[in-house]
Formats: structure tokens, C-alpha cells, sequence
């Protein structure tokens, strides 16, 4: 499951682990337009831990979802 919600300057997608299996904790995306940050509580530190994408970097990363292993260099 996952929700989308529109604010002035980002969009907020937040992914919600369901299932039988060990659950995770949610990941909330804020995309701006010059970066997108993952962020996920970490109940072993009890803080958030937060990574930063470029958007050539979120591209990449969505290509490299669908490719065999191997090095690759974005054509854009």
C-alpha cells in the first residue's frame, strides 16, 4: 500500500510494508525537483535514517531495476 499526497514545493509518497512476512518499517519519498529523500525509522538507533537522490541518480536507479547485472552509463 502506499499513499500520495501533494504539498506547495514536494510530492510525499509513503510505502506501507503489508504482508505475512517480516514487516518494515514505512519509507516516506519527498521529491522536490532538485532532489528526492528516502526516509525510514530505524527501531535499532531509534532515529530516522534519510538518503538523498539527485533526479539523474532516481533515473538511474529506476533503469537499473530492469537491467541484468552489469555497468552501465545513462545516455541523458
Amino acid at each position: 500500500m502506499f499513499t500520495i499526497e501533494h504539498e506547495f514545493d514536494a510530492t510525499m509518497i509513503t510505502l506501507v510494508d503489508e504482508g505475512d512476512a517480516t514487516l518494515r518499517e514505512d519509507v516516506t519519498v519527498s521529491a522536490f525537483v532538485d532532489e528526492i529523500s528516502f526516509e525510514q525509522w530505524d527501531p535499532r538507533t531509534d532515529r530516522i535514517s534519510k538518503i538523498t537522490l539527485s533526479p539523474a541518480q532516481l533515473k538511474d536507479l529506476t533503469a537499473a531495476l530492469n537491467l541484468p547485472e552489469g555497468i552501465y552509463r545513462s545516455t541523458s
